[in-house]
């Protein structure tokens, strides 16, 4: 192996994009959105999996509660608290969901549109 190409491979390695933390926060609510969406669809023949899901959704949610109310967290309060609000509704609406009192779609709406959100403002 050359030294030239040795400089190319190490070089090329450096020059993969760089993540972003809404790169990240999109990545992860996209997955557990798909994970939750598909197991909502085979909730009949596989509950078990649509019960991970459901909690898979829920500490997702938890996570981002807790990151809006860290004292250093730099989003708007007016979005912080729209934010944890979400995630209490979330919540409440998964015990309602495991107890066959309401439907996953509010969960699945609710993820989608941060996903648009996030979306929408990495591309302003």
């Amino acid at each position: 192996m050359t030294l030239q190409t040795l400089a190319q491979r190490a070089y090329a390695q450096s020059a993969a994009p760089t993540r972003t933390p809404r790169d990240t926060e999109y990545e992860a609510i996209s997955k557990i959105t798909h994970r939750l969406k598909a197991a909502a669809a085979r909730k009949a023949s596989d509950f078990a999996g649509f019960v991970q899901a459901l909690h898979e959704n829920r500490r997702l949610w938890s996570v981002l509660a807790n990151g809006v109310v860290d004292s250093d967290n730099a989003l708007p309060n007016e979005l912080r608290a729209r934010i944890f609000y979400l995630a209490e509704f979330t919540e409440q609406h998964t015990g309602q969901v495991l107890a066959s009192k309401a439907g996953v779609e509010p969960l699945l709406e609710i993820n989608l549109a941060v996903l648009r959100g996030l979306r929408q403002r990495g591309t302003a």
